[in-house]
C-alpha cells in the first residue's frame, strides 16, 4: 500500500455499505494440491454494515458495533504510520457473530474509508490483509468487491486473501429464508482458531467429490436458474462440511433449534438448507418470494411465539459495497 503524507487529507468525509454475506461452505479442507478451504458464499441484502468517516486528530466511533470499528482504525493507524485518525459514525451495523460476516465487512469498510480520506493508495485485498481478515476465504472481500454468488480458490502460498474465481448473479426472483437464534453465537476469534487445530484431517476423495459438485451442478444450475439441482448441490456440501465440523460445534448445525427448524423446513420439501459459516444462523433456499412468505408463515404457527427462531426473507445481492466522498472545503484544506 502507498503510504503518503497524512496532511493530504482527499475527503471531508466518506460513507460506505457494505452487505452481509452467507457463508455457505468449503471446498477443500486437505490442502492437498497447496491450495486449502476453498469457499462458495453468497451476498445478501437483508443486513448492513453503514458507516460515514470524517478526518480528525484521534480516532473515535459511536454507534452500534463502535468499538469493533475503533480497534479497527486503530490497527490501519499504526501499520500504516498516520498521525491522524478519524471520526467514524456507525449507522448500521451487521450482528456480530452471527455467520453473516459482520467482523470483515466492518474491516474493509473502515479500511476503505480511510483510504479514501488519506489518498493511501489501498485496494480491498490489502486492507483486508492488513486488518487481518479473509485468513480461510475470499468471500467477505467478494462481497465487498463484487455482491452476488462467488466461489474462492482456497488459501495458496500468497498473504493474502484468497482470490474469487467465480462469480454469478443471483436470481433476483429467488429468496433466502434465513432461521436466527436469538439465543446463541457462533464460534468466533480464538475459539474459531483452536477448532479449526483440533478437526481431524479431511479426507482428500471427499474434497474431490465437492468440488466436482461445485463445479458440474451447483454453477452450472445457478447460471441456468434451476433452483432444485442448486439447492441440493448447496445441502449435499453442507451436510459433508457440517459433519466434518460437528466435534467442533456440537453436530451438524451449531443451534439445535435451528437444526430442528431446518429439518422441519426439508420435511416439507425444501432440500436447500444449511448454516452460514460457524452458525448459527440457517438458511433455506426458496425460488420465489410467495414460497418464502409460506414458509415463514407455516414455521411461525409451528414453532410459536416461545421458540427462539426469528425468521427473516433475505434476496441475493448482486452488487458490492457502495461508497461516496464528501469534497474538501477550503477552510478544511487550509486547517490542515
Amino acid at each position: 500500500m502507498e503510504q503518503r503524507r497524512a496532511s493530504e487529507i482527499r475527503h471531508a468525509v466518506v460513507t460506505v455499505s457494505a452487505p452481509a454475506r452467507l457463508h455457505l461452505g468449503f471446498l477443500d479442507l486437505s490442502g492437498a494440491l497447496g491450495r486449502r478451504f476453498g469457499s462458495l458464499g453468497l451476498a445478501i441484502d437483508g443486513f448492513r454494515t453503514r458507516i460515514g468517516v470524517r478526518p480528525s486528530a484521534e480516532i473515535t466511533a459511536t454507534g452500534t458495533s463502535a468499538e469493533r470499528a475503533r480497534r479497527c482504525a486503530l490497527r490501519l493507524q499504526e501499520v500504516l504510520g498516520l498521525p491522524h485518525g478519524v471520526e467514524i459514525t456507525v449507522h448500521e451495523a451487521i450482528p456480530e457473530h452471527l455467520g453473516l460476516g459482520s467482523g470483515t465487512q466492518m474491516a474493509l469498510a473502515v479500511g476503505t474509508a480511510m483510504a479514501r480520506i488519506y489518498g493511501l493508495g489501498a485496494d480491498t485485498g490489502a486492507i483486508a490483509a492488513l486488518t487481518e481478515r479473509g485468513a480461510r476465504s475470499g468471500i467477505g472481500v467478494g462481497s465487498f468487491d463484487q455482491g452476488g454468488f462467488l466461489v474462492d480458490g482456497g488459501r495458496g502460498s500468497a498473504d493474502r486473501a484468497p482470490p474469487v474465481i467465480a462469480r454469478l448473479p443471483y436470481p433476483e426472483d429467488w429468496r433466502v429464508v434465513l432461521l436466527l437464534d436469538v439465543r446463541g453465537k457462533g464460534l468466533h476469534g480464538q475459539q474459531e482458531v483452536e477448532a479449526f487445530r483440533r478437526l481431524p484431517s479431511f479426507p482428500s476423495l471427499k474434497a474431490a467429490d465437492l468440488c466436482r459438485l461445485a463445479l458440474m451442478q451447483v454453477l452450472p444450475a445457478l447460471a441456468e436458474g434451476d433452483l432444485q439441482p442448486f439447492a441440493y448441490g448447496i445441502a449435499e456440501l453442507q451436510r459433508v462440511v457440517g459433519d466434518h465440523f460437528a466435534p467442533a460445534q456440537g453436530g451438524r448445525f451449531t443451534s439445535p433449534a435451528v437444526a430442528d427448524g431446518l429439518a422441519w423446513a426439508e420435511q416439507r420439501g425444501f432440500a436447500g438448507v444449511g448454516q452460514s459459516s460457524w452458525g448459527p444462523t440457517g438458511f433455506v433456499l426458496t425460488d420465489s418470494e410467495a414460497a418464502a412468505q409460506a414458509l415463514v408463515s407455516a414455521a411461525r404457527a409451528r414453532f410459536g411465539e416461545l421458540s427462539p427462531l426469528r425468521w427473516r426473507i433475505v434476496k441475493g445481492c448482486n452488487c458490492g459495497s457502495q461508497i461516496t466522498t464528501g469534497p474538501l472545503v477550503e477552510s478544511l484544506r487550509n486547517a490542515r
